[in-house]
């Protein structure tokens, strides 16, 4: 997929995100003000956070798509993990507000009215919300992309939570056991901070430049090594970059090579590496075989007390022959 078709992509996810979720603000704040039901005005609340979180993914991706300039020449790309950080307090905060509600209710029980202008509501919330995650799901296989990532999962957990609302008016109008309504809307609660976990785990993970999964780390090696006249690498280090990865690492030649030779080698290293992961910025430093320099997978595997062993994931190493 070519670069402005995957930029182009994003953008259209942040317009559907917003537009969806200020329908759905309108929609439930009608049926809350016909109901007076706390499981849906628990709804509300995260179609409020989804739609401030939209908008906050829609500016952080704005954002992360801008080119490098010379105050940022590794780009802007970890804007969208900013992005999905902000959104994990909104769902982390809603989440709060909603549980003092719930017990609020549970203490002082309220009747709930008018159970099938709700039911409509949560009915059209899902037939928007299952067709908003399919658009994302599509973005994010395209394109990677962090932000739309983290948007699209608690916009999943909502059609969770909207049949749950369902259930719950259903139940308290067929028993008149005012209690589910609360009791669902604590249930949801917890299901809202379970989702801000997750998405503030992903976007730190960005942040702090963790490492590509192993298996990823693992395929780089070996994509390397497949490569004629490469006699070895090391101190292989991957981060995201939110948009995309940066893939940096030693690569062992011979050290008879000329110059030219040695440069044609890391160019067809480096094309291979472009090719299996689209959109990642690859740096190739050259070294003869054989050289014993300070090297970064000795540092990590003395640190952690296993000398000659690279850490789990961290450390790979690899020579031919």
């Amino acid at each position: 997929m070519s670069e402005s078709r995957s930029h182009r992509l994003r953008r259209y996810a942040t317009y559907a995100s917003v537009s969806v979720s200020l329908t759905l603000i309108l929609a439930k704040l009608a049926a809350y003000l016909a109901t007076d039901s706390v499981s849906i005005l628990s709804s509300l609340i995260d179609s409020s956070t989804d739609m401030m979180a939209s908008v906050v993914t829609l500016l952080g991706v704005r954002t992360a798509l801008r080119p490098p300039d010379e105050a940022h020449r590794f780009g802007h790309g970890k804007a969208e993990a900013l992005a999905a950080l902000a959104q994990a307090a909104f769902i982390g905060g809603s989440a709060l507000f909603l549980t003092i509600e719930a017990v609020r209710r549970l203490i002082t029980p309220q009747p709930v009215g008018e159970g099938a202008v709700g039911i409509a509501v949560m009915l059209l919330s899902i037939l928007l919300t299952a067709g908003l995650i399919t658009f994302q799901r599509h973005v994010v296989t395209a394109t990677g992309s962090v932000a739309v990532g983290a948007d699209r999962l608690h916009y999943s957990g909502d059609l969770l939570m909207n049949a749950a609302v369902i259930l719950a008016i259903l139940l308290t109008g067929w028993t008149g056991i005012s209690a589910f309504d609360p009791l669902f809307g604590l249930g949801i609660a917890a299901f809202l901070l379970y989702g801000a976990r997750k998405v503030a785990r992903e976007a730190l993970n960005v942040l702090m430049d963790r490492e590509l999964p192993a298996e990823e780390r693992e395929r780089i090696a070996a994509l390397v090594m497949a490569q004629p006249d490469v006699a070895g690498m090391h101190d292989l280090r991957t981060r995201s970059s939110g948009v995309g990865a940066f893939i940096e690492l030693h690569l062992e030649l011979d050290p008879s090579l000329s110059v030219a030779r040695a440069h044609d080698i890391t160019d067809r290293v480096e094309n291979r590496l472009k090719d299996a992961f689209p959109g990642a910025e690859v740096l190739i430093h050259q070294e003869p075989a054989g050289l014993q320099d300070d090297r970064l997978d000795h540092r990590i595997a003395d640190g952690q007390g296993a000398p000659g062993q690279g850490a789990p994931g961290q450390g790979v190493e690899g020579s031919a022959g």
